[in-house]
C-alpha cells in the first residue's frame, strides 16, 4: 500500500485549456487533435512499504492521440538522479499502475510503455514556477487570473491529478522520448495519490 503526496506542474501542447480533464478532444493552436506534454511531481511525502519516497521528483511524458479514453497512450517516465536504486525501482512500480490506485486506474488507457530514464529533475514553486529535466524540458508557468486577480482554477474535473487546480499557460521546450511538444497549457497543483480506497469506496477507485 502507498501514499506520496507533494506538488506537480503540468505543461501541454494544447490551446487556452486543455480538454482532457473532461475527456474532450484535445486541440492544439494550430488546429491539431492530439496532446503532447510532461507532467513534473515532487514527491515530498510518501511511500510504499518500508520505502520512504519523500524528497523524491520525477518527469511523467505523454501521447495523447485522441480522448483520454480512447486510449492507445503513449506515456515515458524520468526519475530524478538523486533518488536511490530501490526509490527508482518503488515509484516505477506505483506509475506502471501495479500498486493500484489511481494511477492503477489509469493504466488500461497505455497503449506503449516507451521507456522510463533517470536525469536532473526540479519543480520550482513561489513567484516563477517551472520545471526542467536536463537535457530534455524546461518550463515556466504564469497563472491565468480570474477578475479578482486570483489565479483560475478548475474543480472537481473528470480527469486529474488533483480535485482541484489552478490552471495558466506555460513556455519553453520540451523533447524526450521522441514526444517533443510546444508548451501552452499549463496547470499547478498539490496532489495526494494512494492506493488505499477511500470510506466506503471499493479499493482503487480514483
Amino acid at each position: 500500500m502507498y501514499t506520496i503526496s507533494g506538488q506537480y506542474l503540468v505543461s501541454c501542447s494544447c490551446a487556452v485549456i486543455c480538454g482532457c480533464s473532461v475527456d474532450a478532444q484535445p486541440r492544439d493552436r494550430h488546429g491539431g487533435t492530439e496532446c503532447r506534454g510532461a507532467a513534473v511531481f515532487h514527491i515530498a511525502d510518501g511511500r510504499l512499504d518500508d520505502t520512504d519516497l519523500s524528497g523524491v521528483d520525477f518527469a511523467f511524458y505523454f501521447h495523447f492521440p485522441s480522448h483520454l479514453t480512447a486510449g492507445d497512450w503513449k506515456v515515458g517516465v524520468v526519475i530524478d538522479s538523486g533518488a536511490s536504486d530501490q526509490q527508482a525501482d518503488v515509484l516505477g512500480r506505483i506509475l506502471s499502475g501495479s500498486e493500484g490506485g489511481m494511477m492503477g486506474e489509469l493504466a488500461q488507457f497505455i497503449g506503449e510503455f516507451v521507456g522510463t530514464e533517470r536525469g536532473e529533475v526540479s519543480l520550482t514553486d513561489g513567484e516563477k514556477p517551472g520545471a526542467s529535466v536536463a537535457g530534455h524540458t524546461r518550463l515556466t508557468y504564469e497563472p491565468l487570473l480570474g477578475a479578482d486577480d486570483a489565479p483560475t482554477t478548475v474543480k472537481n474535473a473528470l480527469f486529474g491529478f488533483a480535485p482541484e487546480y489552478e490552471i495558466g499557460r506555460t513556455s519553453g521546450n520540451s523533447s524526450a522520448f521522441g514526444l517533443e511538444f510546444e508548451p501552452v497549457y499549463g496547470e499547478k497543483a498539490d496532489f495526494v495519490f494512494t492506493s488505499e480506497p477511500a470510506a466506503g469506496a471499493p479499493k482503487g477507485r480514483m
